[in-house]
């Protein structure tokens, strides 16, 4: 199945996606430095710069994804919401969905979205046909020695309901909100080196715990003065705190392929 990164950064959905068995179609990234990390990383896939003059060109792909910029929605912004300069390009999102209509949706953002324009994106989405399901995925679920709390939403067309999935939970007309639970969900995914993380299923970590050099997890990574032959300490920080965390895209992306049948 082929995937169409939205908002790419330094391309966390992409690597996870790409773990699952996913190919990697078109990146649609403004900054200069993450496009610098994605084109090392990704020297075959096409890239685009602007998220608003981009369109029907971009191509049909299975999977859209991408998490539109949270700094009018985060708790640390000015609360400007969903509507503020940034997080307003949502509705450029919602535009190229309703222009490419891919299969699946996969939408990242801070938790405070609950709060600070949920509404909006199920409504839009709702209005282009798509049912969602969503929840909030700590980073801590999946084996990492911090929370990092995020609102995960997977949409799809409404005549293709994820079926089988535990843990419903109600939502607006238009959202049938079910989503797979975070519960042992670390042990079905691969680190860097293709490693396993090994933890007892249905182990949700503590975040207060101690735990050590935290093995693959790193609560501080390495930052030199390059980044794989890139220059920028500066900017590869930010690109990483920008990032989400591949493990639970991979995920994601495993639950895709079970509901449609592996």
């Amino acid at each position: 199945m082929t995937v169409g990164s939205l908002f790419a950064g330094i391309g966390g959905f992409d690597l996870g996606f790409e773990r699952a068995g996913f190919e990697i179609t078109w990146q649609v990234e403004i900054d200069p430095f993450c496009r610098a990390v994605l084109a090392q990383h990704w020297p075959d896939v096409r890239r685009y710069e602007d998220v608003r003059t981009v369109g029907a060109e971009l191509g049909y792909v299975d999977v859209l994804c991408g998490g539109f910029p949270c700094q009018d929605i985060s708790v640390a912004g000015r609360g400007d919401g969903i509507d503020g300069t940034r997080s307003g390009l949502w509705s450029e999102y919602a535009r190229l969905i309703r222009e490419l209509r891919p299969r699946y949706v996969v939408v990242e953002n801070v938790a405070a979205l609950l709060t600070r324009g949920v509404g909006r994106v199920l409504g839009d989405l709702a209005a282009c046909g798509y049912d969602a399901e969503w929840d909030c995925l700590p980073a801590s679920a999946f084996g990492a020695p911090h929370r990092r709390d995020r609102l995960w939403l997977v949409a799809y067309p409404q005549r293709d309901e994820l079926r089988d999935q535990p843990g419903r939970r109600g939502g607006p007309r238009g959202a049938s909100a079910s989503v797979p639970r975070h519960n042992g969900a670390a042990e079905h995914v691969a680190d860097a080196d293709d490693r396993r993380e090994l933890q007892p299923q249905g182990r949700i970590f503590d975040e207060r715990r101690r735990f050590g050099d935290g093995g693959w997890w790193r609560i501080e990574p390495h930052v030199g003065r390059v980044a794989h032959g890139i220059p920028a300490r500066v900017d590869r920080l930010r690109g990483l705190g920008n990032a989400i965390v591949p493990q639970i895209a991979e995920w994601i992306a495993r639950q895709i392929l079970h509901a449609e049948g592996d």
